[in-house]
C-alpha cells in the first residue's frame, strides 16, 4: 500500500480526477447495457448468448478496467463509481487513515476517515 503525504496527495488529484471522471462516464455507458448483459449471460447458461453492440460493451469494460487499474497503480483507492469517490492512505498520530476525496469537491483534499469508518466517518482536516 502506497502512503501519501497530504502534499503528495494533493499534487496528484487533478490526475486523478481526470481518470475518476473518465471511470464515472464509462460505467454509466455501462448501465446501458445491464439488462442486456444480464439476458445474455442468462442465454450463455443455454448455449447461445451474444448481446446487440457486444463488441462496444467489451470496449467500455476494458476501458473501464484499464482506468481502475490506473488508480490502483498510482496507489490511490477507488470507492464508489458514480460518486467518484477515492482514497488516499496516510498517516495520521501514528496510524494508517484514508484522506478523502469525490468529484465535484475542490483542487485539494479537505477530508479523512479511519479505514473502518468509510465516508460516513469523514473529518475536516
Amino acid at each position: 500500500m502506497k502512503i501519501f503525504t497530504l502534499e503528495e496527495a494533493n499534487a496528484l488529484l487533478p490526475v486523478a480526477r481526470g481518470i475518476v471522471t473518465s471511470i464515472r462516464k464509462l460505467h454509466q455507458g455501462l448501465g446501458a447495457y445491464k439488462n442486456e448483459a444480464k439476458i445474455a449471460a442468462e442465454g450463455a447458461e443455454r448455449g447461445g448468448g451474444g448481446i446487440p453492440y457486444g463488441i462496444h460493451y467489451a470496449e467500455l469494460v476494458t476501458s473501464l478496467t484499464n482506468r481502475v487499474a490506473e488508480l490502483d497503480n498510482l496507489g490511490i483507492q477507488l470507492k464508489d463509481f458514480e460518486r467518484g469517490l477515492i482514497d488516499f492512505p496516510t498517516i495520521r498520530d501514528g496510524r494508517v487513515v484514508l484522506l478523502c476525496w469525490q468529484l465535484g469537491e475542490g483542487d485539494e483534499l479537505e477530508w479523512w476517515h479511519d479505514v473502518d469508518a468509510g465516508f460516513a466517518g469523514r473529518t475536516r482536516l
